[in-house]
């Protein structure tokens, strides 16, 4: 566990009104999982149920899908590329979900995909911000960021 409690062990939370049981970091930690299915699947439906309207995602790096997108549509548009570009052979494998008490969430994810005759496979973290249960911000940080531009240049 890390200094700031990711990571930790949370204990369910008892419900006496028979609600899911769960903390909200357990809950916040399910919400990702969801989303990373979603995502996988291109299940919009879900992704539009997962994410805020005001939402935001933000990409690294100096190639030409790095940048921020704000808006549900514009993040949206941003994963349609990851899509579109790879002919829809990109994957964000999850690895684990970590969680802490200020409603941010971390998910390790392994990125693979084909383009143009480039393979990407690197490691990748994303920084969740819930709030009232929905996705609000996504953060995407490379082990490889010089393999990520590499591979949409």
């Amino acid at each position: 566990m890390c200094p700031c409690g990711v990571g930790r062990t949370l204990p369910p939370v008892v419900d006496p009104e028979g609600g899911s049981g769960l903390s909200r970091e357990e809950e916040n930690v399910e919400l990702v999982r969801k989303g990373y299915e979603a995502f996988n699947t291109a299940d919009m439906a879900a992704l539009t149920a997962l994410f805020d309207e005001d939402a935001s995602w933000h990409t690294p790096g100096r190639s030409p899908i790095g940048g921020d997108a704000v808006g549900r549509d514009a993040v949206f548009a941003q994963f349609g590329r990851y899509g579109g570009e790879t002919a829809g052979t990109f994957k964000a494998a999850l690895q684990d979900v970590f969680a802490s008490d200020d409603s941010r969430v971390i998910g390790l994810h392994h990125n693979s995909a084909e383009r143009n005759g480039k393979q990407l496979d690197v490691d990748c973290c994303l920084v969740f911000e819930i709030k009232d249960g929905r996705l609000l911000d996504g953060t995407e940080y490379f082990y490889d960021l010089h393999a990520w531009d590499e591979f949409w240049s």
